[in-house]
């Protein structure tokens, strides 16, 4: 029932793209000594959502059209290159994590406000 909100949709969008976030920021700091390692991040979940179009499948299978989760594939991040090749910064990552923490924290509040809603409709409490 809920995956037919248009919102909750966006919400669930939000939390798997800042999970993926956050599992490429862990990549990046476990290779901070690695010479020549080139950190990555995702493209914005803006630039990303409004990738996945108009077109929605109604069922599995339905439309040949790649899903949002599809479109999550790391790019190369730019930043300054330290004299061994390595393009991390972790203060860089740092800020990263707080952004994509704070991109899960929203998309589980608008789930719950939706859910609340739902529930009130319906006549149902907590």
């Amino acid at each position: 029932m809920f995956e037919k909100l248009e919102l909750t949709r966006m919400a669930q969008a939000l939390a798997a793209h800042s999970g993926a976030r956050m599992g490429v920021i862990a990549r990046n700091v476990a290779h901070a000594d690695t010479p020549g390692y080139k950190a990555q991040d995702l493209p914005a979940f803006a630039t990303v959502f409004a990738e996945g179009g108009d077109m929605r499948a109604t069922r599995p299978g339905h439309l040949n059209v790649a899903s949002n989760g599809a479109a999550l594939v790391p790019e190369r991040a730019p930043g300054r290159e330290s004299p061994n090749g390595n393009t991390v910064s972790l203060e860089g990552e740092m800020v990263k994590s707080v952004e994509a923490r704070q991109g899960h924290e929203m998309a589980l509040a608008v789930y719950r406000a939706t859910s609340d809603v739902v529930r009130a409709s319906l006549g149902r409490s907590r």
